[in-house]
């Protein structure tokens, strides 16, 4: 056996670290990656454009609530937009790493959002409704985790990160409801 092919003492297989050090093309993407990288990518682009009908509704949300006694929601709305803009963007990063291309079509967003856009007009409404689309997501993003399992532990680390946050702000939301 030669020292390229014999297993290093720690487990690690040394033949796989070199062929990846090799196929420079793929970026992150090596050989050993277990995911279905097409099944992958899809879920990502749907999650991205989830996100980004967040960052639409918190943002219209934002800039319509009136009136001084809504000052505190109304910095909420901000806030969780700024927060899921950052999701879209570690979404897009993370397509990229695996070769593919982050879908922002505004044509196609809506039709491949988990969550929907709303356009009520009174406070609880929009309370409400960002608390059924921060359930909807915290599913969404369950349902993914679940699905991606140990193949792709990077996809699924960030997807529990933006989980956790989601879960934050579902429950900012249900302590803003009346």
């Amino acid at each position: 056996m030669s020292q390229a092919t014999m297993p290093h003492a720690g487990g690690i297989d040394v033949a796989a670290i070199r062929a990846a050090a090799r196929n420079l093309k793929d970026g992150p993407v090596t050989a050993g990656y277990q995911g279905d990288r097409m099944a992958v990518l899809a879920m990502l682009n749907d999650a991205l454009a989830t996100e980004l009908v967040c960052i639409l509704r918190y943002k219209r949300h934002y800039y319509t609530v009136t009136g001084r006694e809504h000052a505190s929601i109304k910095a909420e709305f901000l806030e969780h937009a700024l927060q899921e803009q950052e999701h879209a963007d570690w979404l897009a990063e993370r397509i990229v790493q695996l070769n593919g291309q982050p879908d922002f079509n505004p044509a196609t967003l809506l039709a491949r959002s988990h969550a929907e856009y709303d356009v009520c007009v009174d406070v609880q409404s929009m309370v409400r409704a960002n608390l059924v689309a921060e359930r909807v997501a915290i599913e969404s993003y369950r349902q993914m985790v679940e699905k991606i399992g140990d193949s792709d532990p990077t996809t699924r680390h960030l997807l529990i990160r933006i989980m956790a946050v989601e879960e934050e702000h579902a429950d900012d939301m249900r302590d803003l409801l009346e």
